[in-house]
């Protein structure tokens, strides 16, 4: 026994010091033509590294200052940098027959740049994987002495080891023929695992103006890599402005003439997402909040189902919005053509408090901005919960007022590029009140109409008007508003952006709101109208007399000799009547 410990103490020994000095033997650079050769090959994409190093304990290779080039069509600056790939390989082949067989990848901290064309219809990394497009390095790189392994241009040879396989029975097989992978599309190339770690990654839009998106902490761990079969990954990501992103799924087998249209199904997990900044909404539409997301994707390619949960704090819909003061939640279905970039919505519930609207239609990403052709349809909402919402999508109410109780019903089209969207329809409020907001008082201004007395919180029976909200204002026409203790007015007016105001109405009185400076201008005991401009902004409304529609109004009913006894008396001293102060 003493012996046999002895003998084995001695192998350790021996094994110790061949793990210690094979680096010394084995000059880990010489594998660099052959591995920027196959790296080249795989992406399409010239791939230059610096030093290697043999990290013997870990069975790996070491490589610094990775760098990738971009398609030349968007960039000349890297698709990819990073300060180190780590290249697990196959020791006994490495050792003995100096062959590297590649087990996997481990990119840190690269830097990654994710270009798309200005219509969107195109990525910088579409072309990756496609092996007849791998591109030569650009002007003067690698000029002078030319290297071993490499042409006078600067590029690699093709290697004659054989291919990165992982340290399985694939590794044995015989490497694909250039007519093979021309023919399949992809390369005949599969890694065991492949990690990036820590990678920093921006998004922009080719000859747009537009900032760049930076994501940090870029995560992707994928298992089983082939171009030409499904692989599960998982990404994670801190997102632009805040919030961090999660996808667990699969993928593949990558499309050869698109990688951009390859084949996906995940989970998609998103928390306190800045939805100005995050990317995944176009920021011409001027939506803004703090959201978290749960729900999920797949495609085939070329056309995509996602569906999920939406929930939006301090959401603005519009950009002269302000936040909401509720959560807003959205649940959402959208069939998407990844080739002509449109979307339909099959599925819209959007609900806040219990009051839900349904929002449908579709939706064309094709180009600089968006367009939309939508329909929302609310019907019975609550108003308690609605009022929340009302800054968000750029209604403002009087100064100290607030909507109070009763439903309210919309009916609108949305359509347009979503930085000039245009929104028509129909709106319906019933039993309502306007808390905090005296309207008898503002009408004092005008003396026909003084002596009403609609309290501090104005009821409303009913209130109608067709809307038109476009980005150079809104038009209301057809008003119709029932307030009990006045009467009916109606009429018409605009709001323009800065929410100045410009309405022409008419109080149409009844009961008790008959005043006698009305009936002297032929209103008569049991009601009429009554002109008047309401001017000044949404938060602080001005109420004057419609002196032009008093006339109008009066010549009118003289002409038409409505009531002999009010033509007996002076019309002037009528007219004017209704400009003096009530005693």
């Amino acid at each position: 026994m003493k012996r046999f410990f002895k003998i084995l103490g001695i192998v350790v020994v021996i094994l110790i010091v061949i793990v210690i000095a094979v680096p010394f033997f084995i000059d880990a650079n010489i594998f660099r033509p052959t591995l920027e050769s196959e790296l080249t090959s795989t992406l399409g994409r010239q791939v230059k590294v610096g030093n290697l190093s043999l990290a013997l304990w870990s069975g790996s290779v070491k490589a610094d200052n990775i760098s990738i080039s971009d398609d030349h069509a968007f960039s000349n600056a890297p698709f990819v940098k990073a300060q180190s790939l780590k290249v697990g390989v196959e020791l006994i082949p490495l050792i003995f027959s100096k062959t590297l067989n590649v087990t996997d990848l481990t990119l840190d901290s690269p830097q990654i740049n994710l270009i798309r064309t200005e219509n969107g219809d195109k990525w910088n990394f579409s072309s990756l994987g496609n092996t007849s497009r791998a591109q030569p390095a650009s002007a003067g790189e690698n000029q002078g002495t030319t290297k071993p392994g490499e042409t006078a241009h600067g590029q690699s040879k093709p290697s004659e080891s054989k291919p990165t396989q992982p340290s399985s029975t694939a590794a044995n097989k015989p490497p694909a023929s250039k007519e093979e992978q021309t023919s399949s599309g992809n390369p005949n190339i599969s890694v065991s695992k492949l990690r990036v770690n820590n990678g920093q990654l921006t998004i922009n839009t080719q000859g747009s103006g537009e900032k760049a998106r930076g994501y940090d902490k870029v995560n992707i761990s994928v298992d089983n890599f082939s171009f030409n079969n499904s692989f599960p990954f998982k990404l994670s990501a801190d997102l632009p402005g805040g919030g961090t992103l999660n996808i667990d799924g699969s993928a593949g087998p990558v499309n050869p003439n698109d990688a951009a249209q390859t084949p996906l199904n995940a989970k998609v997990q998103i928390h306190q997402m800045n939805l100005a900044d995050s990317g995944f909404i176009d920021p011409a539409s001027g939506i803004a909040g703090i959201a978290d997301f749960s729900g999920t994707v797949g495609s085939d390619g070329h056309m995509a189902k996602t569906s999920g949960t939406l929930i939006a704090n301090k959401l603005q819909v519009v950009k002269k919005g302000s936040p909401a003061g509720k959560p807003v939640t959205l649940k959402y279905a959208v069939n998407y053509d990844i080739t002509k970039q449109s979307g339909d919505l099959s599925e819209g519930d959007v609900s806040l408090g219990k009051a839900l609207a349904h929002l449908t239609g579709n939706y064309n990403a094709h180009g600089k901005v968006t367009t939309v052709n939508m329909k929302l349809n609310g019907d019975g909402m609550p108003v308690d919960d609605l009022e929340a919402m009302l800054p968000a999508v750029g209604v403002v109410l009087p100064s100290g007022s607030r909507l109070k109780g009763g439903t309210l019903n919309t009916n609108f089209t949305i359509v347009g590029p979503v930085d000039k969207l245009v929104t028509a329809g129909t709106v319906k409020l019933q039993n309502s009140a306007l808390a905090g907001f005296n309207l008898g008082q503002k009408l004092s201004a005008i003396p026909a109409l003084s002596g009403k007395n609609s309290g501090n919180d104005t009821a409303i029976q009913n209130f109608s008007a067709d809307v038109h909200m476009a980005p150079e204002g809104t038009q209301a026409q057809n008003i119709n508003l029932t307030i009990p203790s006045i009467g009916e007015l109606t009429g018409a007016g605009n709001v323009n952006p800065q929410n100045a105001i410009d309405f022409k109405m008419l109080a149409s009185l009844t009961g008790s709101a008959v005043t006698g400076a009305a009936q002297m201008v032929g209103l008569g005991s049991k009601g009429g109208s009554i002109p008047f401009l309401v001017e000044g902004t949404t938060s602080d409304p001005k109420f004057r007399p419609d002196v032009q529609g008093l006339a109008k109004g009066f010549l009118k009913n003289l002409t038409n000799g409505q009531n002999g006894q009010q033509q007996q008396k002076n019309p002037l001293s009528g007219l004017s009547g209704l400009f003096k102060k009530p005693k």
